[in-house]
């Protein structure tokens, strides 16, 4: 059993809450999301925003977006989201009520059926993307940047 040891992302003016399923082996050992520099999460942001993250975390809070991810726990191979089993969610309550979050988007397929499936009772509005993964061939970059252009409608 894997725990997440990445405290959720957020601030208190965060707007948006994007929620991946579990981080990666080298998010893990970075000790911050997304840190693979396959994953197309970051590029996917500057392109949004039109500038360059030279400081993650300030980038952040500038654009108001919080990060965290569906599993507080579960049993996985390496950084496979499909091996993903034995899934304990995380508690989301704490972000929710010390932020000002509008909507969640859900980064992946995977993300998306944890979220469904093991997160009750919150009342927000959730969106789910494709995701940032490199794994998800199907989409280049131009698409990514396409589909998570919405971020920008609950941060601005």
């Amino acid at each position: 059993m894997e725990k997440h040891t990445i405290p959720a992302f957020y601030h208190k003016d965060s707007q948006v809450l994007i929620l991946g399923s579990f981080p990666s082996v080298k998010s893990r050992e970075e000790g911050f999301y997304y840190a693979h520099h396959q994953n197309r999460f970051w590029k996917i942001l500057s392109h949004l925003y039109q500038e360059e993250i030279v400081d993650k975390k300030e980038f952040l809070i500038k654009h108001h977006i919080a990060l965290f991810d569906v599993c507080a726990s579960c049993e996985i191979k390496g950084s496979s989201d499909a091996s993903i089993k034995k899934v304990v969610p995380n508690d989301l309550s704490k972000i929710m009520k010390e932020s000002q979050i509008k909507a969640i988007i859900l980064n992946g397929k995977t993300a998306t059926n944890l979220y469904r499936k093991l997160i009750k009772g919150l009342e927000i509005e959730t969106i789910s993307l494709p995701s940032t993964s490199p794994a998800n061939a199907t989409y280049s970059l131009d698409k990514l940047v396409e589909e998570y252009q919405i971020i920008k409608k609950f941060t601005e």
